[in-house]
Formats: C-alpha cells, sequence, structure tokens
C-alpha cells in the first residue's frame, strides 16, 4: 500500500525447527529422539544422508573445459569410492550398490551449487552478458533460482563399467590432454580449420567441422588454464596428507594385501604391464625385444 513495513518476525514451526535440529544432532554423543517431524522432502533429505554418514570417502575430482566443438563446456568428472572409513576406522560399503542414494545427491548438490552461486552474485563476482543482462536485476536473478530450486536435478552417476580399472583407462585419455589433438585436424588452408567433431544428434559418429582460423584460436585459448592451476584434485581418504596411511588401512580391510605384495616384487616394466598392458621393452616397430640392461662390475686384477 505505500508504506513502508517495520517490527520483528518470529521464526518458528515444525519445519524450520527441524530442518535445523537434524544435522545439529551429529554432534551429540548419545541417541537422539526428535517427535513430531513433519513429512516434507527437505526431513526426507537429511535423513537419508544421515543414514549413509558416518564413514570418510574418497574421491577425484577432474575439471573439463571442452566438448568435441571446442565450445566451453566447464564440467568435473568424480571417481568416488564405493565405501568408506567410519571413526572405528571399519570399513564400510553398501555391497554392488551406490554408496549415496541418487536422489540425495541430487538434493545436496543442487542446494550446494545454488548457495554458491547466490554468494557468486552478491560479491559481484558473476558477469551477464547478452540475453543473460537481465539477471543483473536483483527480482530477476531471485526468479531464476526460485525456477532451479523447483527444478528436479539429475546428477549422472554411473556404475563401473567393466571393474574400476576400465573408469581409470578412459579418464586417462583426457587427464592430460589438451583440448584438441593433432589427429583431429583434418586440413586447414590460409582463412579455415577443418576438424573432427562428435554429432551426438546421430548415436556419436564423428563428423566434419570447419571454423575459421581466428575462432579456432579463440577457441583452443578458452582452456589454457591459468598458471599452476589444478585440474585434478583428491579429497578424503585420497588426498596427499592421508593417503599413505589410510589407503593401506583400506587395501587391508579389503584384502588387497596379497595383490599389493606381488607389485611390489615387479620392476618397472612389469608393473606397467600388468596393470596397463603397456610393453615398454618391445619395440611398437619390429616387435623385437629390448633386454634387461645388465650391471657390468669391473674384474679384479
Amino acid at each position: 500500500g505505500g508504506f513502508q513495513l517495520s517490527g520483528k518476525i518470529s521464526i518458528g514451526g515444525a519445519k524450520n525447527s527441524a530442518v535445523a535440529l537434524v544435522p545439529a544432532s551429529l554432534l551429540s554423543d548419545g541417541i537422539v529422539t526428535i517427535d513430531n517431524v513433519p513429512s516434507i522432502s527437505d526431513i526426507d533429505a537429511l535423513n537419508d544422508i544421515l543414514k549413509y554418514l558416518g564413514a570418510k570417502v574418497g574421491y577425484i575430482c577432474i575439471l573439463h573445459t571442452w566438448g568435441s566443438e571446442m565450445n566451453f563446456h566447464p564440467h568435473i568428472h568424480t571417481i568416488l569410492l564405493g565405501g568408506g572409513l567410519t571413526m572405528k576406522n571399519e570399513w564400510k560399503d553398501k555391497g554392488n550398490d551406490f554408496f549415496l542414494p541418487i536422489q540425495v545427491v541430487s538434493e545436496v548438490f543442487r542446494g550446494k551449487y545454488l548457495e554458491e552461486l547466490k554468494q557468486l552474485w552478491k560479491d559481484e563476482k558473476l558477469r551477464f552478458y547478452g540475453l543473460s543482462q537481465k539477471y543483473r536485476n536483483h527480482y530477476a536473478f531471485q526468479e531464476l533460482l526460485d525456477t532451479c530450486y523447483a527444478t528436479e536435478w539429475v546428477p549422472y552417476c554411473k556404475k563401473t563399467f567393466n571393474g574400476a580399472q576400465s573408469v581409470i583407462d578412459y579418464l586417462g585419455k583426457y587427464t592430460h590432454r589438451i583440448a584438441i589433438s593433432n589427429h583431429r585436424i583434418i586440413r586447414m588452408d590460409e582463412k579455415t580449420v577443418t576438424f573432427f567433431v562428435k554429432d551426438y544428434h546421430n548415436k556419436g559418429h564423428w563428423k566434419e567441422f570447419t571454423l575459421s582460423g581466428v575462432e579456432f584460436i579463440r577457441r583452443f585459448l578458452m582452456h589454457v588454464p591459468p598458471k599452476r592451476y589444478v585440474r585434478i584434485r583428491h579429497y578424503g581418504l585420497l588426498c596427499s596428507r592421508t593417503k599413505n596411511k589410510k589407503l593401506t588401512l583400506c587395501r587391508n580391510l579389503l584384502g588387497c594385501q596379497k595383490y599389493l605384495s606381488k607389485l611390489r616384487e615387479m620392476e618397472m616394466p612389469e608393473i606397467l604391464d600388468q596393470l596397463y598392458g603397456i610393453k615398454i621393452c618391445v619395440c611398437k616397430s619390429c616387435g623385437g625385444h629390448l633386454s634387461k640392461p645388465q650391471r657390468h662390475l669391473p674384474l679384479r686384477c
């Protein structure tokens, strides 16, 4: 009505109380019972998370910023252990099922992502151009957030195909590569560059794609990371500070000691052959075998 409102607002009700009390119960050393908890999605998500907490996990995050057309497509591949260590240093997992339920991952990821996005907007670290300029306005940006919160997010969680080693083999092709390699470039002239890209509208088949030379260089430089920027990061059980002790404990609990002892007795060429099928002692041209270098000791007179 054109009049400024003033006064105090008291926050109460079952939802506001329970959403804060459920995660706070983790701080208690004993059993916590909360009565009259409402049946709402926030509480269900927290309840599912608490069922699976109590184990420290490990995971690797790998940042990729490009698609096959070298367009700006930032995304993160994550390898998550199928279990974790409890406070009593016992291994906990869910057998062949996912360690965390996908629905819980969806809601938590949505909440964390949008919370960080709001903070970036408040700190004026977001830049809006073209059609997105309207989101400089607070109300337009809030409407965008409301739409995102109301949308069900679908995280792409996939079990390891053909064992864990195949995952390492797959991601290993991209971890230390650049946005495009020479074998994808078909031809170039004074004005254009033509290279192979994947056509995802046609079952991922390769097709030719042509860009101007200037646009090709512009897209390529978008994916050059800043100096000393780390694209591969390790967390939890896999972080550098604790992995030497924790991973050894995990392997012992999972019965991997025999396998590790076998590797320790091997030399590096044998380890590469055993794990990755790479035969560094075999010539790729003629197939001849390189002999193991011999140590020649001087003869005593």
